[in-house]
């Protein structure tokens, strides 16, 4: 077991993009970070990346969509670097566009896809992490969200509905929990992240949609991790250009 007294952030769905502005700017606040993908083909970069900023990162695989490999992750960071004190579930997909159908083309399947994809992991991952803050009446859980399920975004088809009921769920779970000394909040994101995969892959095909600074979300989930006073935050440069 790796002994430390920081506080532990795992982040869920590392990548360069949010999942690595999270961990450089809780790791600058102190926090041990663990970075959990389904490979570890970027881990040590991403490890030597943190490094560079005097941030302790370790990295674990698993498959974040999956809950037992979630449930499995969580105590194997648990057991080497200590409680996980926060955690932040954000996986994307680079491929994410292959499965969107216009609403008014969707049937139910069509509908629920998304669902199984985007909302039930977020529950498989609060089953997970949960348990264990509400034993010590402490810990925080976010979770990047699209805009699609906050304001109508047409071009985003099926995806709309899992979206806002993902939104709902961690709206509604921070209302369950936050007497109970955790706190849940959702990043609701408007706009391609910068340096992320998705973004990438948009550049080379030669898209061109507003952008995010991933840093910026990262500094305003810092702030709300320290306040506490709100389970929401709305970072949104794409309504405008719809």
């Amino acid at each position: 077991m790796t002994s430390t007294s920081s506080k532990v952030i795992a982040i869920l769905g590392a990548g360069p993009g949010l999942g690595m502005s999270m961990a450089r700017r809780f790791g600058r606040e102190g926090f041990a970070v663990a970075l959990v993908s389904r490979t570890d083909a970027r881990h040590a970069a991403y490890v030597a990346e943190l490094a560079t900023g005097g941030v302790e990162s370790h990295s674990f695989t698993a498959d974040v969509t999956d809950a037992e490999q979630v449930r499995d992750v969580l105590t194997r960071i648990a057991a080497d670097l200590g409680e996980v004190d926060t955690v932040y579930y954000g996986p994307a997909s680079a491929s994410f566009g292959s499965g969107i159908v216009p609403l008014p083309e969707a049937d139910a399947a069509a509908v629920r896809a998304p669902l199984e994809a985007v909302l039930l992991p977020a529950v498989g991952l609060v089953a997970a992490a949960l348990p264990p803050m509400l034993r010590r009446g402490d810990g925080a859980l976010f979770f990047g969200g699209g805009l699609s399920g906050l304001r109508p975004v047409p071009m985003l088809g099926n995806l709309a509905p899992a979206s806002a009921a993902l939104r709902m769920y961690v709206l509604t779970l921070a209302a369950a929990v936050r007497e109970q000394g955790v706190y849940a909040a959702t990043l609701t994101i408007g706009g391609l992240i910068e340096r992320g995969d998705i973004h990438r892959m948009l550049s080379e095909q030669g898209a061109s949609l507003p952008t995010l600074d991933p840093d910026q979300i990262a500094d305003t989930a810092w702030r709300m991790y320290v306040a506490r006073d709100e389970a929401e935050a709305v970072f949104d440069v794409l309504t405008p250009a719809l």
